[in-house]
């Protein structure tokens, strides 16, 4: 790890003083450079090509759609796809993913038109992970006043909940080398003017969007004091399953808190019918006293059939 470090400062030395040569661009390959007589200690500088498969499946809503395109607009890295017409044979993606040469696949699952899973999976030999996606709010819902380049490349920041465990680190390796933009992408622009922050809190994934400010708006003349400004999309996932292979295999991590949306449905149904039952129970018995008061009284004397008669 240190030769590589010190290769690619080397580089970026050669690169400041305009003598940078073939062998040492940013798009050598790995391995040492015999041919052109370099000599870095055997290891050469290979950039990250990574590049992400989106892609969803039938039954997305309206506002599933609009987070795909936002998150699309914020990842030129990416490649869509149509709709996936199955929802068992996800081990297809990993064909899609090598068919677009892709090595990071970002699926959104629908189901019953209200709930949205996302799968993140480097692909094809994996970890995959799999997550329940809450609180969508999208850029043209949420109207905030920060803005930035199409295309730009976006810093991926973390808090420092996920040094603790194991699998928040396996996590945040796989939201690294599917959310950073490399930059080699061709739809890239060579600007860092926003934020991808991703937090994690009370055992759920937060994801925000911020935008760099270099200068308060408000003094056109005054000192830089770099600020951050909420661009969007904004959502919460709930980390459910991580995957030791792309979409499927053993299982390296189950999140045992979570509770499926259907359940939790099914639990307030069943509370509004154990009301509805209580208050018919109440209305039998209710009707039962009266008939049983009717019953021990007896018929009035006085009764309007019986004066009336």
């Amino acid at each position: 790890m240190a030769t590589l470090l010190k290769t690619t400062t080397e580089i970026q030395k050669k690169k400041n003083k305009g003598k940078v040569t073939l062998g040492g661009d940013d798009n050598a390959v790995a391995g040492p450079s015999e041919k052109k007589g370099t000599n870095t200690g055997g290891e050469g500088y290979k950039p990250r090509k990574d590049k992400t498969l989106m892609l969803c499946s039938r039954g997305v809503t309206q506002r599933m759609r609009h987070l795909m395109r936002d998150l699309e607009v914020l990842l030129p890295h990416t490649k869509k796809d149509s709709k996936l017409d199955t929802k068992s044979s996800l081990h297809l993606l990993n064909e899609l993913a090598d068919l677009h040469s892709c090595s990071n696949t970002l699926y959104f699952e629908a189901r019953r038109h209200e709930d949205l899973y996302m799968w993140i999976s480097r692909s094809p030999n994996g970890p995959s992970i799999k997550c329940h996606v809450q609180n969508i709010h999208t850029m043209d819902e949420l109207k905030m006043t920060g803005n930035c380049l199409r295309g730009s490349r976006g810093l991926v920041a973390f808090d420092g909940a996920w040094e603790g465990e194991e699998h928040t680190r396996l996590m945040k390796e796989v939201f690294t080398h599917t959310f950073s933009v490399p930059k080699t992408s061709r739809r890239l622009k060579p600007f860092i003017d926003h934020v991808l922050l991703f937090s994690l809190l009370d055992g759920k994934i937060w994801f925000r969007n911020y935008q760099i400010i270099e200068k308060d708006p408000l003094v056109a003349n005054g000192p830089p004091v770099p600020s951050l400004v909420e661009i969007g999309p904004r959502f919460v996932l709930t980390p459910i399953r991580i995957f030791e292979g792309s979409f499927g295999g053993p299982t390296l991590y189950s999140n045992a808190e979570f509770i499926s949306p259907a359940a939790t449905r099914a639990s307030h149904k069943k509370a509004a019918g154990e009301k509805y039952r209580v208050r018919k129970h109440g209305e039998e018995k209710r009707e039962e006293r009266r008939k049983r008061i009717r019953e021990d009284v007896g018929e009035d004397e006085l009764a309007r059939k019986k004066v009336f008669a």
